[in-house]
């Protein structure tokens, strides 16, 4: 019987009490565990045991280094490696201007610190499968936020508008309807097609554009035009 590695999960928060009750939380799931914490980004950077994680919950607001220039930091440091870790940003401001910037920085995901347990614990495992999670509440206006930011005058030779080119219209119609924000499920539900079958050409999608995830993957659709509010 094969068994599935538990999700390594780290926490950089200044405020141990909010690490606490996260830890507590992730170790009562079966499949994930805590195998690092810090209290703010100088010391995050220099934990071997955080490096090593697969999702990374990372505080906004913190002294000495904060979440979105650590995030930006861990991934730079780590982007040669194969599995380098995920990071949720946390906060408990519902304010586009730190979920631009998490994503700017690298983040895979955006979510309030107020946010549900179970919303928080499905967050984990979805980033850890390489989808992306954008609080509910702030996704439309953060979309809609990122375009005039991201959108800019390039090149017909443009690496991104050729790799954008390169998909075949049924990917270029999935890709459009994940530049909106939307889930495998409701793409699927949209355009007729099995989740199975949205998921294959998400991945295609994701590797033709050199797209970690789906969030990198809505940053080239606005830059490229493709989107627009």
């Amino acid at each position: 019987m094969t068994t599935t590695e538990p999700i390594k999960v780290a926490l950089v928060d200044d405020q141990l009490l909010v690490r606490s009750g996260f830890r507590m939380l992730i170790n009562s799931q079966d499949d994930m565990n805590v195998v690092a914490e810090a209290s703010n980004g100088r010391e995050a950077l220099a934990s071997p045991a955080l490096a090593t994680a697969d999702v990374v919950l990372m505080d906004v607001r913190m002294p000495e280094m904060d979440g979105i220039e650590t995030t930006e930091r861990l991934l730079v440091s780590r982007a040669q490696a194969i599995d380098s870790p995920r990071v949720i940003v946390l906060t408990t401001f519902d304010m586009d201007e730190y979920a631009f910037s998490a994503i700017q920085a690298g983040a895979s995901g955006f979510l309030l610190k107020d946010a549900p347990p179970e919303e928080l614990l499905e967050s984990v495992r979805t980033v850890n499968r390489g989808d992306a999670v954008i609080a509910p509440s702030t996704t439309r206006r953060l979309l809609d936020h990122m375009a005039p930011l991201l959108k800019r005058a390039r090149p017909n030779d443009d690496p991104l508008s050729s790799a954008v080119d390169s998909l075949t219209p049924r990917e270029r119609e999935v890709f459009g309807h994940i530049a909106l924000g939307r889930s495998n499920p409701e793409i699927a539900r949209d355009l007729f097609l099995s989740e199975a079958t949205v998921k294959t050409h998400v991945g295609h999608i994701l590797s033709k554009l050199g797209a970690r995830d789906r969030v990198q993957a809505v940053v080239i659709a606005y830059q490229t035009g493709v989107v627009s509010p």
